[in-house]
């Protein structure tokens, strides 16, 4: 496709080459709208749809979908007592009232129902200006792995996981082993055509995390940094993140990919 609209793009300025400025700007604007090519400058920014995610990050979206991993005939991870598809259903209710009256609040799912991966990327595709966060509890078979972790794929979801995960980190007594930012290809990372980052909030699997993630209030100070990230972001967009990583053009993820693939 990119030599294809080069070619374009070189005739134009043979059949114009007084006006080559016109040309570039036509040649550009293509590039930009078939998806491929690098990362673009951060200094521009884009909210529509892109299949691979190779633009700048979010800044001035309306809408926020929130979605609480797991639910129903799935409950995700166990631990300490503590049920994972319970604790991401009440963080993202708690994360949704702290959004109210800023943003338009998309929940993919307000009750213990089960909702299939690409159903919520489906229901996620649907809104434009917008921006997908899921929530999670982690498990692990070292017990003494702790801490937040925050997964992107897009580059345009980059600068998004990088505020969640710092404000995070402020909140979390510890993050001892934990992989913090993470880019991983996932179906809600990956399939998603707006910016999206799945977020493990804590382990289950250790005994002392566990028990603070058991607790509201813990989980309202989570709420609180996941909302404040997501304002900053809208304000600031990749501004004061950091270079955006490099574009990696992988097929959509699909259930039989090998894990952490």
């Amino acid at each position: 496709m990119p030599l294809l609209i080069h070619r374009v793009g070189v005739c134009r300025c043979k059949r114009f080459a007084a006006g080559s400025l016109v040309c570039i700007s036509i040649f550009l604007a293509a590039c930009a709208h078939s998806g491929g090519g690098d990362t673009p400058s951060a200094g521009k920014q884009s909210l529509k749809r892109d299949y691979w995610g190779h633009r700048p990050g979010p800044k001035g979206f309306r809408t926020v979908i929130i979605d609480a991993g797991h639910g129903g005939k799935d409950s995700g991870a166990r631990g300490h007592g503590a049920v994972e598809k319970d604790l991401a259903l009440d963080t993202a209710k708690r994360l949704k009232r702290k959004l109210a009256g800023k943003f338009k609040v998309v929940m993919i799912r307000s009750s213990d129902q089960f909702v299939d991966l690409d159903d919520r990327v489906a229901k996620a595709n649907r809104y434009d200006s917008a921006i997908l966060v899921s929530l999670h509890y982690n498990s692990s078979r070292s017990r003494s792995t702790r801490g937040p972790e925050t997964y992107y794929w897009r580059v345009d979801s980059y600068s998004l996981a990088w505020r969640i995960q710092r404000e995070l980190a402020k909140v979390s007594p510890s993050e001892y082993r934990s992989r913090g930012l993470v880019r991983r290809r996932l179906r809600l990372t990956r399939n998603t055509r707006i910016p999206s980052v799945l977020v493990e909030l804590g382990y289950l699997t250790h005994a002392s995390e566990a028990r603070l993630c058991r607790s509201a209030g813990y989980r309202d100070r989570l709420a609180s940094a996941l909302a404040k990230a997501i304002s900053e972001q809208r304000a600031h967009g990749d501004t004061g993140t950091g270079r955006l990583p490099r574009p990696i053009y992988k097929p959509l993820s699909k259930a039989s990919d090998p894990p952490g693939s």
